[in-house]
């Protein structure tokens, strides 16, 4: 596994992945990648201007890439029902779904359109309710997965529900870390409970150490002149985005991964370095914890499945 790379990705023709956040950062490569190795590829993007851009440069690097925009805003239920609805309609199946879209927002506290606050409602409560809806089609799949983006930064966070949507105490690098923590037990609890259903969808999990992305600074959270500097000297060790894409390209695309697998770099705390598999925080991976969540976001979103 360790030497594993873009290039030893198995050929994906005739399989229909639906990748979000895919304009830019580790969604593009992975479009790119699942595009060249045959995948038709959906961009779901909040942004149709840059996925637009983004699929022609897609297209460029990939020639005869099959590829189609579609609208997704995940801050918004509203949307996210809106993009089933339109796939549903125009697809039997789903292979592939990858939750790779996410945001770190600096400033004060913000909300979804559905008074969510906005690291939890975009990265987590949103691909939740998209996993829902779009769970029997991806079931219709040829060897279906869904992948779940994390980040390190789960490692140290911690799920209060007793204020989940940060109303009394609000610090955005601690609200995004908090948000993926959310991510990686939502998709330690899918495994658990596709197992159970005996569903024939995996859910693997993956995170892309620190790379060059536009989110990476803004999640690492440095503050002022001083903090400003620090996180350039950090950013000067992160991985290109094409190196961090590896391990959810690995967890999209390897034969032989299985339902709740997290993958990440295999280098000093798991910053960077080759692809390899990781374990996620023990909070993360409580079952009583991703019951508690799971039923939080049932609520919270009205999606309610498996």
């Amino acid at each position: 596994m360790t030497s594993w790379n873009a290039a030893d990705i198995p050929d994906q023709t005739g399989r229909l992945a639906v990748v979000t956040g895919a304009n830019s950062g580790v969604g593009r490569v992975m479009a790119t990648e699942l595009a060249r190795h045959g995948a038709d590829v959906v961009l779901a993007v909040r942004n149709l201007a840059a996925g637009e851009d983004a699929a022609r440069t897609i297209a460029a690097a990939a020639p005869g890439a099959k590829l189609q925009v579609r609208e997704l805003d995940l801050a918004s239920l509203a949307s996210v029902h809106a993009f089933a609805e339109g796939l549903a309609q125009e697809h039997p199946k789903i292979d592939l779904l990858v939750n790779n879209a996410g945001l770190v927002v600096l400033g004060g506290r913000q909300t979804t359109a559905d008074g969510f606050e906005l690291h939890l409602g975009t990265n987590m409560l949103g691909p939740f309710a998209l996993t829902g809806l779009l769970l029997p089609l991806v079931a219709r799949g040829d060897q279906p997965r869904v992948v779940s983006l994390s980040s390190i930064t789960h490692k140290t966070a911690h799920l209060d529900f007793a204020d989940l949507m940060s109303e009394r105490r609000y610090w955005a690098p601690t609200s995004y870390g908090a948000s993926k923590l959310a991510t990686t037990a939502f998709a330690i609890e899918l495994d658990r409970r596709l197992r159970a259903a005996a569903s024939p969808v995996r859910s693997a999990l993956a995170h892309p150490g620190v790379s060059r992305t536009n989110l990476t600074p803004r999640a690492w959270g440095y503050p002022g002149p001083i903090g400003q500097l620090a996180t350039r000297l950090f950013l000067l060790s992160a991985q290109p985005v094409e190196r961090g894409a590896l391990p959810p390209l690995f967890a999209a695309t390897a034969p032989d991964v299985r339902g709740g697998q997290f993958f990440g770099p295999d280098g000093f705390r798991e910053r960077w370095g080759r692809v390899t598999e990781v374990r996620a925080s023990t909070e993360a991976a409580d079952p009583a914890v991703g019951r508690r969540l799971w039923e939080v976001a049932q609520e919270a979103t009205g999606v309610e499945y498996l």
